[in-house]
């Protein structure tokens, strides 16, 4: 069974860290893109940031770029979001997806 379980959400100040993972399971995410989306309250869900396959290549929205870092560690079959100087509007549930499946989402508040 295909399933994503994003974890590492939570509330931090802003200009702090955070580091989200997303285990996959029943498939292996080598061959596959991976992503990270959010939804902010009263906001359409939008991409974040895009891994490739093979070659690893990033994708960043651009209010993220030089913030935020997608990874991945296949032999744990885990993607991963690094957010540092994380600002208020980061505010959302942020989710996993892959092989045209999505996880359950893990919230991120920024607040002081």
């Amino acid at each position: 069974q295909v399933q994503l379980v994003e974890s590492g959400g939570g509330l931090v100040q802003p200009g702090g860290s955070l580091r989200l993972s997303c285990q996959a399971s029943g498939f292996n995410i080598g061959p596959y893109t991976m992503g990270w989306y959010r939804q902010a309250p009263g906001k359409e869900r939008e991409l974040v940031a895009t891994i490739s396959d093979s070659i690893g290549s990033e994708v960043y929205v651009d209010s993220v770029k030089g913030r935020f870092t997608i990874s991945r560690d296949v032999a744990k079959n885990t993607v991963y979001l690094q957010m540092n100087y994380l600002k208020p509007e980061d505010t959302a549930v942020y989710y996993c997806t892959g092989l045209t499946r999505w996880g359950q989402g893990t919230q991120v508040v920024v607040s002081s």
